[in-house]
């Protein structure tokens, strides 16, 4: 009832993983990433514990095509999952159980992954797939968002559109986006409305946030409007 793409930023090393569904709140359960340490997407008849669990695997060491295996073979219900994978040394790996509903598969390459199921046909990973690599000069978050709208143009989730969801992680443990449409008739669209909103205001604020290397982050309030005003002007929305 899903389809998502998992990436790494070439750029800068962060994790990201966008998704759409005919589904309510797909953000809620699918996209789970902890920062410098991978991502898990777990959808289908989705487990939350493929999440859970495999990014405690993960945080373990464990490889990703391992992490799958694990997970799976603990499921008695693995034939209804679909998961998909990336390890913190860019290794991906990917389950489709048999009892997915058609049309449904998973892609992995050197530094993305797609699955999905319930889809119009195989072309809504294609097409996602082929955007991503086509958009490398876009920034990684539009990037991701481009390559979800390239598969809906090509059929998507068979059953129609509900919601959407973008996570990224870069070098905190905190996410550095975290945008959910739960409820919407063109969820895509709202996702990459919100997007642009964060560039307005967010992206600029929050490298003022507490850090691992700053506990206090930035206080002063004059320092902070200043900055957002300067990265405002470099980059407006």
């Amino acid at each position: 009832m899903t389809w998502s793409i998992i990436a790494r930023d070439p750029v800068d090393g962060a994790i990201g993983i966008a998704v759409a569904t005919r589904f309510f709140a797909v953000g809620a359960r699918v996209p789970h990433i902890l920062s410098g340490i991978g991502a898990v997407a777990t959808q289908a008849l989705v487990n939350p514990f493929y999440g859970t669990r495999g990014l405690q695997l993960l945080r373990e060491g464990v490889p990703a095509p391992d992490v799958v295996r694990l997970l799976t073979e603990a499921d008695p219900g693995q034939a209804h999952r679909q998961v998909h994978v990336l390890d913190s040394g860019g290794r991906m790996a990917a389950h489709t159980g048999d009892a997915c509903i058609d049309w449904c598969g998973h892609r992995t390459e050197d530094t993305f992954s797609v699955a999905g199921n319930m889809l119009a046909g195989p072309q809504v990973i294609d097409e996602t797939a082929a955007a991503f690599k086509a958009n490398a000069t876009l920034p990684f978050v539009r990037r991701l968002i481009a390559a979800l709208k390239a598969g809906e143009a090509a059929g998507g989730d068979k059953r129609g559109k509900q919601s959407a969801a973008l996570l990224i992680h870069g070098r905190e443990t905190y996410s550095d986006l975290d945008l959910r449409v739960d409820d919407h008739p063109d969820p895509l669209v709202e996702l990459e409305r919100l997007e642009t909103v964060s560039r307005v205001h967010w992206v600029h604020f929050r490298q003022f946030l507490p850090t691992e290397s700053n506990p206090a982050g930035t206080t002063d309030r004059m320092t902070i409007e200043a900055g957002i005003a300067a990265g405002q002007a470099a980059d407006p929305a």
